[in-house]
């Protein structure tokens, strides 16, 4: 007989003892290993609003890149006119009908057709302009909080100078001494829109600068701009891309104000503020010459925002929580 205590004995069908490993619930070991970027796409692809929202940014972008393929569809050029098919006799547009979906304008011109083309110049205005207010930003706002000093006095001055001077008044000026056109007006969006991208991004860098690993790499004798771009700048990259797509609607809008207001893209140019203008003195009589564009408008506008939105509430859970 064994000497062992009974409770010590063991049997030798007793199941063996789990290993660590197994008393890891599955959900942590599912999670182990993912990188935040991962896990913030899958909140985003969780959050059915923003979803919904990039759906209709994706049509916009199709109906923008297909807009030749509804002018060859329809015969209708974005600037050709139909004086006898596409106004009444009283120089009236016609309403949505068969031969022109959305109507004609007050040229005789297809409206789908306008809004197609005018979907390609939003975009182009809001992704450009925008990718280069977010470069200038990016790049004075890691100086500004890097060095400080007179390098940050400097550029918050100019930040707060830039900020003080009414964009609309400035776009006006700089037309009057220069033809509109698409670069001009890019150029004059990106010129005021930097400093307020350099100013979220210079406060971030103040909260890192002084971090550990920023000491080790200036022990290590790393350069400034060194440490800037290889170090800082991951660390703030998720601020900015949540910017990104809050900042694009905001472009586009000021696009189309500076269009409605006769200083954006040239006529005959499809253009949404241009044709929200052209509206105005027979909109009346022609509701869908208002509504349509307007509606593109609203509707790409908002979508950007929700889908803002919710990439921030991906790469930041915990703001949902101050709002519950």
């Amino acid at each position: 007989m064994s000497n062992l205590p009974p409770q010590e004995v063991m049997s030798p069908t007793a199941p063996a003892v789990p290993a660590e490993d197994d008393l890891v619930p599955e959900a942590a070991r599912v999670i182990e290993g993912r990188s935040p970027w991962r896990l913030a796409y899958e909140r985003l692809h969780r959050d059915r609003a923003a979803m919904i929202a990039l759906g209709v940014i994706l049509v916009i972008v199709v109906v923008a890149i297909a807009a030749p393929v509804f002018s060859l569809v329809t015969g209708h050029g974005p600037d050709q006119q139909f004086r006898t098919t596409g106004l009444h006799s009283d120089g009236l547009p016609y309403a949505p009908n068969a031969r022109f979906l959305l109507g004609t304008d007050d040229q005789g011109r297809d409206i789908l057709v306008r809004i197609a083309y005018g979907a390609r110049i939003s975009l182009l205005v809001g992704v450009v302009a925008t990718l280069l207010e977010v470069a200038i930003g990016t790049i004075l706002g890691l100086a500004a909080g890097y060095f400080g000093g007179a390098v940050d006095t400097l550029i918050a001055r100019l930040i707060d100078i830039v900020l003080s001077i009414p964009f609309l008044l400035f776009a006006i000026s700089l037309v009057s001494i220069s033809h509109p056109s698409l670069k001009i007006v890019i150029i004059v969006i990106a010129v005021f829109g930097w400093a307020a991208v350099a100013r979220i991004v210079r406060g971030q860098v103040f909260s890192i600068r002084e971090k550990e690993y920023i000491e080790a790499a200036r022990s290590l004798g790393a350069s400034p701009w060194r440490i800037m771009f290889i170090d800082i700048l991951p660390n703030v990259v998720a601020p900015i891309t949540v910017y990104i797509t809050l900042l694009i609607p905001v472009t586009i809008v000021a696009e189309a104000s500076l269009s409605y207001l006769g200083v954006g893209v040239p006529p005959p140019t499809p253009d949404w503020g241009q044709m929200i203008a052209e509206a105005q003195n027979i909109y009346q009589q022609a509701w869908w010459f208002l509504v349509f564009p307007s509606l593109a408008l609203l509707i790409t506008t908002v979508a950007f925002n929700i889908l803002g939105d919710g990439v921030r509430d991906a790469l930041d859970p915990r703001t949902q929580q101050l709002f519950k």
